[in-house]
């Protein structure tokens, strides 16, 4: 599967996205700059990752999703194409429009680096399909502004059409309802704030991470 990855100014994960890429397919991505018109051809997944894009200037995500190669990447999802957004990814994916809500500030104002444990909400994704509805997941967590938020009308609409892809099992930003992860309604992006990518060899303690993107492909394949 040839995926691609998206670089901004600011980025601090793009290469932990790429590693757990590579390991995975087989295959190194195309680390794309955010100042790029275009995304290469026939491309399987295209990842926004996690970090600081633009120093979290103006609100975290809102420049990055102004980039020239964004454009492409909510053309390229709205084709179909899957995109995932983990962290900041899935800050600049609610400031496109991918994906309803925002990403705020931390219930407790803190910076929060941890492993959490997650509650698997739908497993019938191409994102999730490497999991089993309600079983638990370890995966690390790093953020400041990771408390998800919308209003009770898109809260009741995303779970009721079943797009919580993940929540957490304990409160530990309070974040609406515990959600850590959100699916489109065409199902092709995830947006979630834990680093899959952070967990996918044994020395990492766990693989709950890989097999996100193991699912993943084998639901493209």
């Amino acid at each position: 599967m040839k995926t691609a990855v998206i670089v901004f100014p600011g980025s601090n994960c793009d290469r932990d996205i790429a590693v757990a890429l590579e390991a995975v397919t087989g295959r190194k991505p195309d680390m794309v700059w955010h100042g790029e018109s275009d995304l290469p051809e026939g491309l399987g997944l295209i990842a926004l990752p996690g970090g600081f894009s633009y120093g979290d200037y103006l609100r975290c995500g809102a420049i990055a999703a102004r980039s020239p190669v964004v454009k492409a990447v909510v053309e390229a999802a709205n084709r179909g194409t899957p995109v995932i957004g983990i962290c900041n990814g899935f800050q600049v994916l609610t400031e496109t429009g991918l994906l309803p809500g925002a990403l705020m500030r931390n219930s407790g104002l803190d910076f929060v680096c941890r492993d959490v444990p997650l509650s698997v909400e739908n497993s019938q994704s191409i994102f999730t399909s490497g999991y089993r509805a309600g079983e638990t997941i370890t995966v690390p967590v790093a953020h400041h502004d990771g408390n998800y938020f919308a209003d009770a009308e898109t809260l009741d609409r995303l779970e009721g059409e079943g797009r919580v892809a993940f929540r957490y099992a304990e409160d530990i930003n309070g974040s609406a309802r515990g959600i850590a992860g959100v699916l489109n309604q065409a199902g092709n992006v995830l947006g979630m704030m834990p680093h899959p990518e952070r967990r996918i060899e044994a020395a990492h303690g766990g693989i709950d991470g890989r097999r996100l993107f193991e699912g993943l492909l084998h639901a493209i394949a």
